[in-house]
């Protein structure tokens, strides 16, 4: 299986590995919060222990792809990614064994994500790159969009242990689709395993993979607390707030897959530091308008919110194309570990981040709590346009 086949199928298993992606935050709010007797900080710490274990694995898994076909490790990480998210639902009892075990499928994602785009662009002719992994990123959003809805709906019609069992039952379309890949040759290993000393040295890949970092940081703080924010909404505002929690989480994430597609397109015809700049700045402004307006009329939140589910994403894929396309082909699993390690570690960081903030500053029944969230969000993406200017310096005084 080559060429377009390959691109939907990887799609395909992309959208059921992301089935249990969000679960947590879906369901944290009406569910696991009151359960458990969570703060805010504790619940963004819940949240954040997926994107932990991801970037404690993400190393290992993404470079061990320099030196054994990405397809095994793709899928071996799909089936553990199942089968933690499923003993989640059956045995989580507390904040502790949750995030032992929300770590666990962070784990398993590891052993998905990155091997996945690797095993895909192994198998790709190099003109097919730049649009087929943007298509693979932006079927996260896609993947995204589901998990929200489909843990809502089962957490509310058959309890939230189900949604956890339910949604672990997705990362077995990758396993499928991994299973019927043809095996291709690693190519000849360079230097030791966790060797990222090469790199470091690549300062155009790693422009693009800090700017990936602070993408992360907004995206993932966003993505864990946007259920609690139009709760909070809603709650404010009754029958006047428009939509639905539910609602507003699928639109945002689905709003994703487009918005990283015509990024790209941007990207490619103005140039991808130009491009992401753009789209950092008005992203941070536009997380800065909702804080500010968070005690204000719906209409206008929903309208902002839905602007932001389109800026936060749009640099995805440019983002991660710049990174493969500026890799050492001998150093490409050590470029797409660093990739990851970097975005996820700020992943879990922004989870932690905002939960912090919304306790300090009033609470998430409180305006002045959301503006310090959102704020948070806005300054950690502000980071993504230095790093690339720290870049294009670095590499115009050679």
């Amino acid at each position: 299986m080559r060429g377009k086949p390959l691109i939907f199928a990887m799609c395909a298993g992309q959208v059921g590995n992301l089935l249990p992606h969000v679960v947590v935050p879906a369901v944290m709010v009406v569910h696991l919060i009151p359960l458990w007797g969570l703060t805010n900080a504790q619940a963004g710490l819940l949240a954040a222990a997926y994107a932990a274990g991801y970037m404690l694995a993400v190393p290992v898994l993404s470079s061990l792809t320099d030196r054994i076909d990405a397809r095994r490790l793709l899928l071996g990480g799909s089936l553990f990614s199942a089968a933690a998210t499923i003993a989640f639902g059956w045995l989580a009892q507390g904040l502790i064994s949750a995030m032992l075990l929300w770590g666990l499928a962070g784990i398993g994602f590891a052993g998905a994500y990155m091997p996945g785009l690797r095993a895909l662009t192994d198998r790709l002719d190099p003109g097919e790159a730049s649009r087929s992994v943007t298509l693979y990123t932006s079927s996260f959003s896609l993947g995204v969009g589901l998990s929200f809805l489909v843990s809502q709906l089962v957490a509310d019609s058959l309890g939230w242990r189900w949604a956890f069992v339910l949604t672990g039952l997705g990362p077995l379309v990758m396993a499928a689709t991994a299973w019927s890949m043809k095996p291709v040759p690693p190519p000849p290993p360079s230097g030791a395993l966790l060797d990222f000393r090469p790199v470091l040295r690549n300062r155009t890949a790693m422009g693009y993979i800090l700017g990936y970092g602070a993408h992360c940081f907004e995206l993932y703080g966003m993505r864990t607390w946007i259920v609690a924010f139009w709760t909070y909404v809603v709650a404010r505002n009754g029958s006047s707030s428009l939509l639905e929690p539910i609602v507003v989480s699928v639109l945002v994430t689905v709003l994703a897959m487009p918005a990283s597609i015509l990024g790209n397109e941007f990207s490619i015809r103005f140039g991808r530091h130009r491009a992401v700049t753009v789209i950092q700045v008005v992203s941070a402004l536009v997380a800065l308008s909702i804080g500010a307006l968070a005690g204000g009329p719906p209409l206008l939140l929903l309208v902002l919110v839905l602007c932001y589910a389109v800026t936060v994403p749009a640099d995805s894929g440019s983002l991660t194309a710049g990174m493969s396309a500026s890799a050492d082909p001998r150093f490409k699993g050590a470029t797409m570990a660093m990739h990851s390690t970097v975005g996820f570690g700020l992943s879990a960081l922004a989870g932690w981040m905002v939960g912090a903030a919304l306790d300090a500053f009033g609470g998430a029944s409180s305006p002045s709590g959301w503006m310090a969230g959102f704020s948070v969000l806005a300054a950690g993406v502000l980071f993504g346009p230095l790093f690339l200017w720290w870049s294009r310096q670095s590499r115009d005084s050679h």
